[in-house]
């Protein structure tokens, strides 16, 4: 059977397309590698502390480490540079089977947000923050869960940025 040049292409990518209309989304095309191997820590550090604890406790320029998941928002990572927020574990987020469409930005979870919850920035040697996007430079996405090391900072209002040197990402 001969196919004309117009029904060929139609052809060749229904066939692509499969069956079920939409294309099965892998873990490689969710979760990115890392490529800048020098800000992850190859094995999981001792001795973190929750996000709640270090917003109530970290003093301003001591050395910390925290644990926390990537949210807080819907868009809980920052544009140009390597940064984003983290919540406190202990903090509930929807699930899979619940259908939310963004469970990182814990909606059934606001009002428990404000004491959880911290932004992370990875930093140079000089203390610059990386001008490149968290997922390319970590291999991170929403939801997963981070353990930093670094310099706790707070602002006026006693919002706790945290300075990251090293992060270790539980896999």
């Amino acid at each position: 059977m001969k196919l004309s040049n117009g029904l060929l292409p139609c052809v060749v990518g229904l066939s692509l397309l499969g069956c079920g209309g939409k294309p099965a989304v892998t873990q490689s095309q969710t979760e990115s590698k890392p490529v800048m191997g020098e800000y992850l820590l190859a094995t999981e550090p001792a001795g973190a502390m929750a996000v709640g604890v270090a917003k109530k406790d970290a003093a301003n320029d001591s050395k910390v480490t925290v644990v926390g998941r990537i949210g807080g928002s819907e868009k809980p990572f920052v544009d140009g540079i390597a940064a984003f927020t983290i919540v406190d574990p202990k903090v509930e987020h929807c699930k899979p089977d619940e259908g939310c469409p963004t469970p990182w930005d814990y909606c059934c979870t606001t009002d428990q947000l404000p004491g959880n919850m911290a932004m992370v920035k990875v930093v140079d040697a000089q203390g610059k923050a990386i001008a490149q996007d968290a997922r390319a430079v970590l291999g991170v996405k929403e939801l997963s869960m981070v353990v930093v090391q670094g310099s706790a900072k707070r602002d006026a209002e006693g919002n706790l940025t945290l300075l990251a040197e090293k992060v270790y990402v539980r896999r």
